[in-house]
């Protein structure tokens, strides 16, 4: 028999189901979800198996791993926090819904608040996981083999909801959704990989949607799009929009440059509406990408510099507008494109930045990625997704950080 707080999750699950079958305007709506009180998680110290809701205003304190049951649920309300000690981790094998509101996000860190200090969220068995305007930093503490974690991770065939939420200073990649079917909607990443890891990495038949997201000096890639080498189908086919991506790739250095988007291994993209600015590579098609049914277009390309040395082989002079379609992919510019020829040209004109093009793993993102007026990047957008380009959009469906 399912209990009180089993039939209030089922129902809003089901509204969830109901929300994802809607147009594409209504995607991009943010929908409020109330957690109820129900199995309140007293505050203090938590660990072991746990289940219930951790409650507005109080704070948590993790002091050994954390795991979520099959059948179970980890609920959180708006303003609820939860420090993380010891490098412990959250496992979860049921539900997780972290549900903050705009007012009162959701706050996850460490203890020492430093980079690469607790294990995030490993939740390949999960059965739904819903995260909304939370805080999630500091993540990517070594494994049992000192090996850095995932700040989330995710390999089953399950819906994956995340949503106008902070995540910063993980040290791999921050997203790693394998199988699942994605909502990635509004959230800012920053400064997260040491010397590897994808902001958003979604590979072996994931489907769904990333748009209005900002990713900022992601070690590796921004959004990397690949299916299973082994299992070449069901493929990974993602709808790629309104991102705006700044300074990611670096990290890695000319051995695998990082990129802003990437397709790959029989996986499909369409990718559109993105502002990519200072990346080491920007939109990258690989060969064995199914390239026939990927499209792309209307994205603006930027550098602040002519030439950056790579930071792992100082020999290397790179010229980051000869890779905005790099070399070594097969994806050539098309007429809707902006690209930038000198500095100065389609300059996407962002509120507050100084030009940084290559920053260390931590490092502070005290920038301002809305636009100006008279933005190249007003009014000229693929109107089937939105008629500006990048997170910020004049329409206000875009992000709300």
């Amino acid at each position: 028999m399912l209990t009180k707080y089993s039939q209030l999750f089922v129902k809003a699950f089901c509204a969830c189901l109901l929300l994802s079958a809607c147009s594409k305007e209504e995607t991009t709506t943010f929908t409020q979800i109330k957690i109820p009180s129900s199995s309140p998680i007293s505050p203090g110290d938590i660990s072991g198996f746990l289940k219930g809701t951790l409650l507005t205003g109080q704070t948590y304190t993790v002091t050994a791993d954390v795991t979520v049951k099959k059948g179970d649920t980890l609920a959180a309300q708006p303003g609820a926090i939860v420090i993380v000690k010891n490098n412990a981790q959250f496992n979860v094998q049921g539900v997780l819904q972290l549900l903050g509101s705009k007012e009162q996000p959701i706050f996850f860190n460490s203890d020492s608040k430093q980079p690469g200090t607790w294990g995030g969220f490993q939740c390949d068995s999960a059965q739904a996981i819903t995260i909304k305007w939370t805080h999630i930093d500091n993540t990517g503490g070594p494994d049992a083999g000192g090996s850095a974690r995932r700040t989330i991770l995710v390999n089953r065939a399950i819906a994956v909801d995340i949503e106008d939420s902070w995540f910063t200073n993980g040290q791999d990649d921050l997203m790693g959704l394998f199988h699942a079917t994605v909502t990635i909607l509004r959230n800012t990443i920053s400064s997260s990989g040491s010397t590897d890891g994808e902001g958003i990495n979604l590979k072996s038949g994931a489907k769904g949607v990333v748009a209005y997201n900002v990713i900022f000096s992601q070690a590796g890639s921004g959004i990397k799009l690949e299916t299973n080498k082994t299992v070449p189908f069901p493929q990974t086919e993602v709808e790629v929009y309104n991102n705006t991506l700044v300074s990611n790739g670096w990290r890695r250095g000319s051995a695998e440059p990082g990129r802003a988007v990437s397709v790959g291994v029989n996986a499909i993209g369409h990718i559109y509406n993105n502002i990519i600015v200072n990346c080491y590579h920007g939109l990258e098609l690989f060969a064995d990408g199914d390239l026939v049914k990927t499209t792309y277009g209307n994205n603006l390309f930027y550098a602040t510099v002519d030439v950056y040395t790579d930071l792992v082989d100082s020999t290397q002079k790179i010229n980051i507008r000869d890779n905005f379609y790099p070399a070594s992919g097969v994806g050539a510019t098309v007429i809707s494109d902006l690209l930038s020829k000198k500095i100065g040209n389609y300059d996407p004109l962002f509120v507050n930045f100084d030009g940084k093009v290559a920053a260390p793993n931590g490092y502070p993102n005290n920038y301002d990625f809305r636009l100006q007026n008279g933005s190249p990047a007003y009014g000229t957008g693929m109107a089937k997704y939105n008629q500006d380009l990048g997170a910020y959009t004049t329409d206000n469906k875009g992000n709300q950080h």
